[in-house]
């Protein structure tokens, strides 16, 4: 049997390859619609009109959790602690100065740290850490703190927020990663999570940020208690602050994962989960999905730049397949990841395979920096590039993917 696609979706596609604006509601259609074949053609047709250039874009870094206590009780994450639990920890400057040599050797030029909403380590702490990381490896991006933490230590500090973030940027934070995100809808937040960040903090943090002229990357989590409507009322809020600061860098999205083995510790946090979900009942989505929401996050999402594949959370092939359907970066090496991996999902890809990757989707291999700028030599080798695949020919997706951590992306 033939699929054709429906006029309706036709129009708003074609309106999005053009370069129109697509409002909530045509937004909300595309998820809607089962035509995935048009939806990803569309998407790869405005990525390639953003990013005319054979080169398709990959990173190094390292992802360093430098504690996993967590004052906030996240139903979907399997990482937190209590802060009196025996397994809670705080790394010292000699482990995470390790951790960032061996990230350098590697051709790193960043790391990704982020930790738990910690409720006893004061503001200084932080700044004394960055100054040290700063001091020791200068060379260095530290891509810190999720909007959540921030707003964390904005309240425990008890200064304002945009103090906080000139205090931190002084000490050598570089960019904001986009973690904590999760759905940017207070339903969701109010179900999924409780003592943490709503959507107007998050969003605030992002916005204190860009006026320091700072840059970050945003996120979705998405698969879980949120309707169609919620996902593009998420991708709306980003895109209306987008308009106002011009900050994003990218964006990320992946599918929740039933984590089979969350940690709930003690009495304490069985209180604070009361009210939640048991989200490891939840039904997980696939890659159909996965691709979908990417594709129309890309349609949708006009003036952030960057799309990013999320191998980490979906595995090899369908990250690579993300290529075809509006990302244009294929993420990071990711030396290291432990919020993910303590969910269940685990998947390790080379430098060599990345590359692979990219040169196999018909592009050139090309690693870059935060502000996605090319920071490798070119030509790296000889090789062509295999033809691009042409859009709107059927694509098969094969495996499942799926994630329960929230605060794992950069």
């Amino acid at each position: 049997m033939i699929s054709v696609t429906p006029p309706v979706i036709e129009h708003i596609l074609q309106k999005a390859i053009d370069g129109q604006r697509l409002t909530p509601e045509e937004g909300v259609q595309l998820l809607q619609s089962h035509d995935l074949t048009a939806i990803g053609a569309a998407a790869d047709a405005v990525t390639r009109r953003l990013h005319p250039e054979p080169f398709r874009t990959y990173n190094i870094d390292r992802n360093i959790n430098y504690s996993n206590v967590c004052a906030a009780v996240c139903d979907f994450c399997a990482f937190y602690r209590p802060v009196e639990h025996p397994e809670a920890y705080v790394l010292t400057k000699e482990v995470l100065f390790e951790k960032i040599q061996e990230t350098v050797d590697l051709g790193g030029d960043q790391i990704l740290l982020q930790g738990g909403l910690h409720p006893k380590l004061p503001l200084e702490w932080y700044e004394d850490l960055l100054r040290s990381m700063k001091e020791k490896f200068p060379q260095v991006n530290i891509h810190g703190f999720s909007p959540p933490e921030l707003y964390h230590f904005h309240k425990i500090s008890k200064l304002p927020l945009k103090t906080v973030l000139e205090r931190l940027k002084a000490a050598g934070l570089g960019s904001l990663p986009g973690g904590g995100g999760e759905i940017l809808v207070d339903r969701v937040r109010k179900l999924i999570t409780r003592g943490k960040v709503l959507t107007d903090g998050w969003l605030e943090v992002n916005e204190a940020w860009h006026e320091l002229g700072g840059r970050s990357t945003c996120t979705m989590m998405f698969g879980h208690v949120e309707t169609l409507e919620e996902r593009i009322e998420h991708l709306d809020r980003l895109r209306q602050l987008q308009d106002k600061t011009k900050g994003f860098t990218a964006f990320i999205c992946w599918t929740h994962q039933a984590p089979g083995h969350a940690p709930w510790f003690g009495k304490d946090a069985e209180e604070g989960r009361k009210g939640g979900v048991d989200m490891s009942q939840i039904p997980e989505v696939g890659a159909f999905e996965y691709l979908k929401t990417q594709a129309v996050a890309r349609l949708y999402l006009d003036n952030i730049p960057n799309i990013q594949s999320s191998w980490v959370t979906q595995g090899e092939k369908v990250g690579q397949m993300a290529l075809m359907f509006g990302a244009n970066d294929m993420g990071s090496l990711m030396i290291e990841e432990n919020v993910v991996a303590q969910a269940g999902t685990v998947f390790h890809l080379s430098l060599d395979t990345i590359r692979r990757c990219i040169s196999d989707a018909g592009y050139i291999p090309r690693q870059r920096n935060v502000y996605y700028e090319y920071i490798d030599e070119y030509p790296p080798t000889n090789a062509a590039p295999r033809p691009r695949p042409l859009p709107g020919l059927p694509v098969l997706a094969t495996g499942s993917c799926g994630t329960g951590g929230g605060c794992s992306t950069n």
